[in-house]
């Protein structure tokens, strides 16, 4: 809301607080509405994004315990393997088929990532899950520390966004309803206006 005196225009803060003739009840409601909806969102975010956070680093210890390393051994060179997917590494690994032992005792075989150089027959590390099979090794470190972090701010930043847009349909709702007021309050002046106008 702004206030003129001559020529400037200043503005009033915090003018849905202050007691004044022009203040409607909607005007007060406003206020502790965009209130609520400021701690909500700010709540909404810690809380979802803080619980999703542990989440993810739950999920990420459980897969770790789950699976684990085995020693492998190639079964050809891996000269002319295929490149593995970018994986943000900075070495270029290939896919290249290995051999290792499950926890049952009987061999598997099947493709892992290894260093391009590697011949056949060279001890290489593959990750299990308990029933033998090849899985990715699980995130750790730095990798680790950014996949919490990016879980719980996406998820906070969703879920403040979520409060920050129901506030906003709120507040549009009372606009609404405030426009109808001055419409019905107008209809009601206006004659009276017109005959001094035309008196």
């Amino acid at each position: 809301m702004a206030r003129t005196h001559g020529t400037k225009v200043r503005r009033v803060r915090l003018w849905r607080w202050r007691r004044n003739p022009l203040r409607r009840r909607s005007d007060l409601i406003e206020a502790w509405v965009l209130l609520a909806t400021l701690v909500l969102a700010l709540s909404a975010a810690a809380f979802a994004g803080l619980a999703t956070a542990a989440a993810v680093d739950g999920a990420l210890a459980e897969r770790r315990d789950r699976i684990r390393a085995v020693p492998a051994v190639l079964t050809r060179d891996a000269a002319h393997a295929p490149p593995a997917p970018a994986s943000g590494n900075e070495d270029d690994s290939v896919w290249a088929p290995v051999r290792w032992t499950a926890p049952d005792g009987t061999g598997r075989t099947g493709r892992a990532e290894v260093e391009p150089g590697n011949k056949a027959g060279t001890a290489v590390t593959v990750w299990t899950d308990p029933e033998g099979r090849l899985v990715s090794p699980p995130p750790g470190g730095a990798e680790a520390r950014f996949q919490i972090v990016m879980a719980g701010v996406t998820i906070g930043g969703a879920a403040a966004g979520s409060v920050l847009l129901g506030g906003r349909l709120v507040r549009s709702r009372l606009q609404r309803r405030r426009l109808g007021e001055w419409e019905a309050e107008w209809r009601l002046v206006e004659p009276s206006w017109r005959k001094r106008m035309t008196g």
